[in-house]
């Protein structure tokens, strides 16, 4: 198993948006990144029975419209089960690795707690 520092203040923020923005059945997850400036990135999935785009692949757009291009660091956190930190789905993986080889993508602790900084 392979473990880093876990990122608190990216954990926190996206806490903050799933808490926030994460409201009805059109917005269930928020992501956020860590732009390679430092900068976070922020955004919620648009849910729709026809595969809208999940939170992570908001993201990667969001960021590309602010001029990030290079992501560190990502993580996504649902509002409804609180405390739960998912691993991407195998769409977000596959796209997170085309866009970005070397992001950190936070997942749960082997025990399946949220890791530090989420409230």
């Amino acid at each position: 198993m392979h473990t880093h520092d876990v990122d608190e203040e990216l954990v926190a923020a996206v806490a903050e948006v799933a808490r926030t923005r994460c409201r009805g059945d059109n917005h269930t997850m928020a992501a956020a990144a860590r732009a390679t400036d430092g900068r976070i990135v922020t955004g919620v999935n648009a849910y729709h029975f026809t595969g809208g785009p999940c939170a992570e692949l908001v993201v990667v757009g969001t960021a590309a419209a602010q001029g990030a291009y290079g992501l560190r660091t990502i993580v996504a956190v649902g509002d409804r089960d609180r405390g739960v930190v998912p691993p991407p789905c195998g769409r977000c993986r596959q796209a997170l690795l085309d866009y970005f080889p070397a992001l950190e993508v936070v997942v749960p602790t082997p025990g399946g707690r949220p890791p530090r900084g989420y409230r």
